[in-house]
């Protein structure tokens, strides 16, 4: 998006932003603009969203037209990022660039479903083995795998799935 240009300034070599057309160019309506500034003065909500709306109103056209280096400088991030929010703009609409979307699916599946769960929960409520005085997690995922009911599982996501359900 932007090039770069090597300039030698003293002993040291400084990167400048070279001025070029942009692909995704920001232009925000009135109704946009309020939207943002009001979003700013509020303060409240997400911080993403209000880095968003601050980098919305410092690359619109219309307005202060400032450059994605000195954005990402005033507003505290990535030049990549002010690109992207840029191109979210354009290709999603105002929303769409304003509000991060939501992942349809988790990066990672979940390890136990419902059944399993009951079946968890169940279990630490019942009696622990011969032997043993209490139900450790450590205890619980062996005795889960034993009982074949997941193939494997950690003692840190029975904790999490136990603490969710508690």
């Amino acid at each position: 998006m932007g090039l770069f240009e090597r300039q030698f300034f003293w002993n040291l070599y400084v990167y400048t932003e070279v001025l070029m057309d942009k692909k995704y160019l920001v232009r925000l309506t009135d109704e946009e603009r309020a939207i943002c500034e009001a979003t700013i003065k509020m303060g409240t909500g997400k911080s993403e969203k209000l880095r968003r709306a601050i980098v919305l109103l410092k690359a619109d056209v219309d307005g202060p037209a400032w450059h994605d280096t000195k954005i990402s400088e005033a507003v505290g991030c990535r030049r990549q990022t002010v690109e992207n929010v840029r191109q979210a703009f354009v290709l999603e609409g105002f929303e769409g660039a304003l509000v991060r979307k939501k992942r349809a699916m988790p990066p990672t599946p979940k390890m136990l479903d419902g059944m399993a769960e009951a079946k968890l929960i169940a279990m630490r409520l019942g009696k622990p083995p011969a032997g043993f005085g209490h139900w450790t997690l450590r205890l619980l995922a062996d005795q889960m795998v034993e009982l074949q009911i997941v193939d494997s599982i950690s003692p840190e996501t029975v904790r999490q799935t136990l603490k969710k359900t508690a």
